[in-house]
């Protein structure tokens, strides 16, 4: 006889708000009993000393966490020059102190500018989740090991300075999935000639969603502690508003059937290939989502395990 799940079977995306000295996973198992939520998954981890926009999946909507996962980000990083930590940042442990050079906003905003700024080369840090021959990274450099890693290609859509006072740099930064801010700020800090590591990171933006929707973790907790679980579903989005960025298509009733078993569904359908939100037409049930590849055939690629 199978297990029942223990929690609520409830569904959707919360945007939390998350605050520093938290792991991503320590914030998501406190988020996951403040819903009493059976399921939860975040889209894409923050690292400690980090806040801002982490969405976290309840229920179904795990099954979609790709999608975010892939998505682009944007973030508000603090930088101080003169000085690198083998972390990159400050949780670490100060490996070089440099003089810092005098600097103007304009040297500054050409190098951004001229050198990363578009599709660039990332060496990770060793001080991440990456793994080695089923090893973490962090795991190893703790253990005094260091791996040679090969360059990984990210794209800067944007690199903005917004301030430069002494040896503090502020930093506006738009980016692909896989960027580490980390590397990037070492990097610049390289190319100024002084060393620099991150102080503070903020994450604003995570695909279409932005930090001003976000709910602040404490928030979360006051508000479970003075109405319970089910008043916080009041905060969650639904599996249509994770992936709006898809297209939507719509299924008769036997369509529907079809595709709610994993079968490809073509009759009727013309369409161009890609990825769609599968919803049934008559209901406005989310189904699901599929992909066409070539004569619009339809093919189920996930698939919720009841209109949501």
């Amino acid at each position: 006889m199978a297990r029942r799940r223990k929690g609520r079977a409830i569904d959707g995306v919360i945007l939390l708000d998350k605050p520093s000295d938290w792991s991503s996973n320590g914030v998501l198992q406190k988020v996951r009993w403040l819903f009493q939520a059976q399921k939860a998954g975040h889209t894409g981890a923050l690292d400690p000393l980090a806040t801002g926009l982490l969405p976290i999946c309840l229920g179904e909507a795990t099954k979609f966490t790709r999608f975010l996962l892939e998505a682009d980000k944007a973030y508000r990083a603090v930088a101080r020059l003169g000085e690198r930590t083998d972390t990159l940042d400050a949780e670490g442990v100060v490996t070089e102190t440099r003089p810092v050079p005098e600097l103007d906003s304009a040297t500054v905003e050409a190098l951004l500018a001229e050198r990363f700024t578009g599709d660039i080369e990332q060496i990770p840090p060793m001080y991440s989740a990456l793994k080695r021959d089923g090893k973490k990274l962090y795991e190893l450099a703790r253990e005094g090991k260091h791996v040679e890693l090969e360059p990984r290609p990210v794209t800067i859509f944007s690199l903005a300075l917004v301030s430069l006072d002494g040896d503090e740099l502020v930093l506006d930064v738009h980016c692909s999935k896989g960027t580490y801010i980390r590397t990037l700020v070492d990097d610049i800090g390289e190319a100024l000639g002084c060393g620099a590591h991150v102080t503070a990171l903020r994450r604003t933006k995570h695909g279409q969603f932005s930090l001003e929707s976000a709910v602040p973790l404490n928030a979360l907790i006051s508000e479970q502690e003075a109405n319970g679980p089910e008043f916080l579903d009041g905060h969650l989005y639904s599996l249509d508003d994770l992936l709006v960025d898809l297209p939507v298509v719509t299924l008769s009733e036997g369509q529907t059937r079809r595709f709610s078993h994993g079968n490809p569904v073509s009759d009727g359908l013309d369409l161009e290939p890609g990825q769609y939100r599968v919803k049934d037409v008559d209901s406005g049930c989310f189904l699901g989502v599929g992909e066409v590849v070539a004569d619009s055939l339809l093919q189920p690629l996930r698939l919720v395990a009841s209109g949501t």
